[in-house]
């Protein structure tokens, strides 16, 4: 088979292209790999850097010749362009994973989210819809928007558009697009929606992860405090947050995309409780100056600290709808049929899992 696959140099696409090697290998005749520059690293010095990283699954290691034979790095300035190098080569997968996460509620910052998330992924299906057999959109756990209440796989059904930022949106709006485009153009369409990312469960290093974001940052946000100021966070007692480890969606998703399902969440079974959890984030750090609060904290209601404004008006702006939001239970049946759910406490799991990023300083993967 012959794959394409964006965001291979990102948290979840790493992990879904060492998956795909491992369990693929013998399988795949060529995998494409569209990769940007960033800084003066080039693309094919990125995925060099990647497959020598000593974070990377001992499989890759061991057979790193044969598995070069296999890639082939592509400069992302041709994405739009695949006679470019492809030729005549049909494709029998296009892995969309590439993504731009950005969870600002601003309204300036609507053009560019759905800029680079909309328009980018509707500029790749059309430049590419008459070489692929099916194109595999990875989109997120959180695209259905706040309404709490039972999640099915099924994100077409009594959706209220009730987004927390312009990212969801963004994100369903494609899931929509490509779908009514798929059944116009005849090609297969998955959707697999991962929910907020965490470090490995089960594969070496466990707690591994290679770009810290969301819940890390809000992490990181108190590692670097250095005042004794005190903060009221601002969070519902019923609210909780969705988190999966990312070998276990990398490899949900490289067992699926053959199949026919359409549409799959993946998820986690239960929700970490946001109190339970930011208390453990906190004890991870070191942080123990905090109370919770049900009120929502603005520059009108007031400010008790100086750090509790700088918060109010840097992460805890992006975050407080998550830490706001209405519970969810998620329906895992079908997930749970295609690779049951590592089965390990929430709470402790996300202390380990910042833990971990804090004894590397939170200091992302040079890829």
């Amino acid at each position: 088979m012959n794959i394409i696959l964006t965001g291979a140099t990102g948290t979840l696409g790493s992990r879904v292209l060492f998956s795909l090697l491992e369990q693929k290998l013998e399988k795949i005749n060529q995998i494409y790999l569209l990769v940007r520059s960033k800084a003066a690293t080039s693309p094919h010095e990125r995925i060099e850097n990647m497959l020598s990283s000593e974070n990377i699954p001992q499989f890759i290691k061991t057979h790193g010749l044969s598995i070069r034979k296999k890639i082939t790095v592509v400069h992302a300035n041709t994405i739009l362009d695949p006679a470019s190098f492809l030729e005549k080569q049909p494709i029998d997968y296009f892995i969309h994973s590439a993504g731009y996460v950005n969870l600002s509620t601003n309204p300036t910052a609507k053009a560019e989210v759905f800029r680079e998330n909309f328009d980018f992924t509707k500029a790749i299906f059309e430049a590419y819809s008459d070489r692929i057999a099916k194109f595999v959109y990875i989109s997120t756990a959180f695209s259905f928007g706040d309404n709490g209440g039972v999640l099915k796989n099924d994100y077409f059904e009594n959706n209220t558009g009730n987004y927390r930022n312009h990212y969801e949106a963004a994100k369903h709006a494609s899931e929509k697009y490509i779908l009514t485009q798929g059944k116009e153009k005849n090609i297969s369409i998955q959707i697999l929606r991962p929910s907020v990312l965490g470090g490995n469960i089960e594969e070496a290093p466990n707690f591994f992860i290679s770009k810290y974001m969301v819940f890390y940052l809000f992490a990181k946000f108190f590692n670097n405090n250095t005042s004794s100021d005190t903060i009221r966070i601002s969070t519902n007692t019923l609210s909780g947050l969705n988190i999966i480890p990312t070998d276990y969606a990398a490899n949900v998703i490289v067992k699926v995309f053959e199949s026919d399902i359409q549409q799959l969440n993946i998820v986690n079974a239960k929700e970490t409780n946001m109190m339970k959890g930011i208390t453990k984030i906190l004890d991870a750090v070191g942080f123990s100056n905090f109370t919770f609060t049900q009120e929502q904290i603005t520059s009108t209601t007031g400010f008790t600290s100086k750090l509790e404004e700088f918060y109010y008006g840097t992460i805890g702006v992006h975050l407080h709808p998550y830490l706001n939001s209405k519970p969810n239970e998620w329906d895992t049946a079908l997930l749970e049929s295609i690779l049951p759910i590592p089965c390990y406490n929430l709470e402790d799991y996300l202390l380990q899992t910042v833990s971990f990023a804090k004894a590397a300083n939170f200091r992302n993967q040079k890829w």
